[in-house]
Formats: C-alpha cells, structure tokens, sequence
C-alpha cells in the first residue's frame, strides 16, 4: 500500500527541485517556501453583538484548528455606529504543520465543495509574493456543519511566502497544487 503525500513532502521532493530549475537558484535557501497562512472573520453588521462574535471565534477555531483572536476596532466610527473596543472581526494565523495541513484541505476540501467552480483567480497577488483568497461562506469547511450556521459569513485567506515576485509565489502555489484557472 503506497502512502498518500502530504503537502509538505511534496514542497521538499518536488517544488524545491523544481523551483530550482526553473528559476535557477544556486541555494536551497533562495528557494521560496511558505511563511504563515493567516484567517480573517469579519463580524461586519453584527458587531453589536457579542453572541455572533463569540459564535464567529468558536467556528474560526474550529476551521483552522487553534484558538483564534477576536480582533477590536482601532478607533470609533460614528456612522457605522462602531465605538473603540467593540468586536469587528476574528482571526489565527497559521505557521508550521498546521498550516500545510490547512493549505491541503483548502486545495483537496473546500475548495471542490464552491458550486460551479472553476478555479481560483491566479491575480489575486500584492506584488510582493502573497496571495489572498476570498470564502463566500464558512460552511465549506468539514469541522462546520449547516445546522451550526446561524448567520452566513465569508472569510479571508491570506497565503503569506518568502518569494520575491508574484511569478515565484504563483509557481510555487501552482507546484503545491493550487487549481488557478487558466488564462
């Protein structure tokens, strides 16, 4: 019985060697690799409420297997009727094991579970190597399931690398199977 690779494995075996070749670096150190996975939960128009906050945090601890923080507004915004300290968001980063074992079931789960979907914009880059996805819904996630959502909320992916240009970062991504579409 063969055993199934798991990402990190194919970073070592495949994509260093590979990134290696096509970029031509002299050292395993230039090679780009992967830093931190960050999540981001807004509460958005339910931040009056600290139910849905302590809701949105349970779920995000769930999805990326850590407990995660609430995050509070900086400064108070009087038309959207926001006071300094009041719950805006929930959000964990990622490092480590985890964080391969999150990319694989974003790539190989969630991502198979988006009706209709075809694949994920490959221009979603900042210019400096990071890449950030958009989730419509938290329900994607195996941990949740649809009698837990109360309230429907999407999240932010941000896949943060070492990689110097968006070339590397997407080449790497692209090694480490992530579906972009074809242009």
């Amino acid at each position: 019985m063969t055993k199934t690779k798991n990402l990190k494995d194919i970073y070592t075996e495949d994509a260093i060697p590979a990134l290696k070749e096509k970029f031509g670096y002299k050292n395993i150190h230039q090679v780009p690799r992967l830093n931190k996975i960050v999540l981001n939960m807004g509460v958005g128009e339910a931040s009056h409420s600290s139910k849905v906050a302590e809701t949105i945090e349970a779920q995000l601890t769930k999805i990326a297997g850590q407990k995660c923080v609430i995050t509070k507004a900086k400064k108070s915004i009087a038309s959207y009727k926001l006071r300094e300290g009041m719950p805006v968001g929930a959000m964990a980063t990622l490092r480590g094991e985890r964080m391969y074992d999150f990319l694989q079931k974003l790539i190989c789960v969630v991502l198979p579970r988006i009706r209709d979907f075809r694949g994920i914009s490959p221009r979603s880059f900042d210019g400096r190597g990071n890449y950030t996805l958009g989730l419509k819904e938290q329900a994607l996630f195996p941990e949740i399931t649809f009698e837990e959502v109360d309230l429907v909320k999407g999240m932010n992916v941000s896949i943060i690398t070492t990689a110097n240009t968006d070339d590397e970062a997407r080449e790497l991504l692209k090694l480490l199977g992530m579906p972009f579409k074809a242009k």
